[in-house]
């Protein structure tokens, strides 16, 4: 079966776009630290000037339909075009297309109501607020396994009633819409059902910005705590017993989101190190000529190339209309994996300078540590793929 990975010259006119941006207005921009925040994110001033020039460009919320203000491409002009926006580390929210609220809108424009997309939607897509997804709780709460959810909402006439706590929520502190994933029913397979509310609404609040070891998300990682919010049924997301559908198709595309940024940043990792093994002198000669060396670069260039295939085969495959759970998780894994490598060869290549904050080196590195836990572990992710192939045998690597 032959094998086609060229773009379509509309798309790789757009990811030619992409790059030459990120080249003039992100990268730069990086090197100033007056566009830094205190949680080591680009500051808000020198954001809204970078999303005005992205937007001047055409080069909007990439993941939206037309419809709804965005450019309408599909999984794989994203994957090509979010690779290039992530060799910036303030790439992706430059152009809209950063976690949540990319998986945010996604999930909205799949699934939301006229009168909700208006609502929720497309202010969002706008850039006039953010959003946060709500579902992982404390333990012996949620985590991987959403059926595990304690968090309760209690119908009440046409109002729902919510109770209960959430953690490590990204993007909370500065969300103005929030989707949130509460009980509803003791079924298991039907007992959560998704809602929207607004940051304005009483009954709930941010206890706190959970710190962590790097650097963070406009709007950190926060605990939760929901006492008697009160939803009105209007604002329940699909139908009532649909809460685990909504996180599979909330989840299952913005994983692969995550593995196409991965994948722009594990490159900068190297094109950041390159000139300096190239002219760096050792015993006689360039790091570059040293074979032990171009075995480490090789491995790397290897890896993000295999990540590359797989995030690009679940992206054919959700294009489709697919459900690529073998494949999700398998780049899952791969990209997580490659991007620490990629950034941990770099920085072993370039010494102290690559340990120091003379590069962005040391904050891709403690951004890395958290790509093997977003969106399912590492092992999650491993025990799906074990289960398949128990389930499926020689038919997980099929062809088709």
């Amino acid at each position: 079966m032959p094998m086609d990975l060229s773009l379509s010259p509309e798309i790789e006119q757009l990811r030619r776009r992409i790059r030459d941006f990120v080249e003039r207005h992100c990268i730069p921009a990086e090197s100033d630290p007056k566009n830094w925040d205190e949680h080591e994110n680009i500051a808000e001033g020198p954001l809204a000037a970078l999303r005005a020039k992205a937007r001047a460009e055409g080069l909007w919320a990439l993941q939206t339909s037309k419809e709804q203000g965005g450019l309408g491409v599909g999984r794989v002009a994203m994957a090509a075009c979010y690779e290039e926006m992530a060799r910036s580390i303030f790439g992706p929210v430059a152009f809209n297309s950063a976690p949540p609220d990319d998986g945010n809108m996604m999930l909205l424009d799949a699934v939301a109501t006229s009168a909700q997309k208006e609502r929720w939607l497309k202010p969002i897509v706008e850039g006039k607020v953010r959003s946060a997804f709500v579902m992982t709780e404390p333990a012996p709460g949620s985590g991987s396994d959403p059926s595990a959810m304690l968090t309760k909402a209690e119908r009440r006439g046409d109002t729902w009633v919510v109770r209960g706590r959430k953690w490590f929520i990204t993007g909370a502190d500065g969300a103005r819409h929030l989707i949130l994933i509460a009980r509803t029913s003791d079924d298991k397979r039907r007992g959560l059902t998704a809602f929207l509310h607004h940051r304005d609404q009483p009954g709930w609040r941010v206890l706190r910005r959970i710190p962590i070891m790097g650097p963070e998300e406009h709007g950190g990682h926060c605990e939760l705590e929901y006492d008697g919010l009160e939803i009105k049924d209007e604002n329940r997301l699909m139908e009532v017993g649909d809460g685990l559908r909504v996180t599979q198709i909330r989840l299952g595309p913005a994983r692969l989101t995550h593995c196409m940024r991965w994948l722009g940043m594990a490159k900068r990792a190297l094109e950041i190190a390159s000139p300096y093994v190239r002219e760096r002198m050792s015993f006689g000669h360039t790091l570059a000529e040293h074979e032990g060396v171009q075995w480490m670069l090789g491995e790397a260039v290897m890896a993000i190339e295999i990540g590359r295939l797989l995030t690009m085969k679940a992206a054919c495959k959700l294009d489709r209309g697919e459900v690529p759970r073998t494949e999700l998780s398998m780049a899952k894994v791969q990209v997580a994996d490659t991007l620490h490598k990629a950034i941990d060869t770099a920085i072993q290549l370039m010494g102290a300078r690559g340990y120091s904050k003379d590069t962005i080196l040391e904050w891709m590195y403690r951004y890395a540590r958290q790509a093997r836990l977003v969106d399912g572990a590492s092992e999650v992710h491993k025990m799906v793929l074990a289960q398949q192939y128990l389930k499926r045998g020689g038919e997980v690597w099929g062809w088709g």
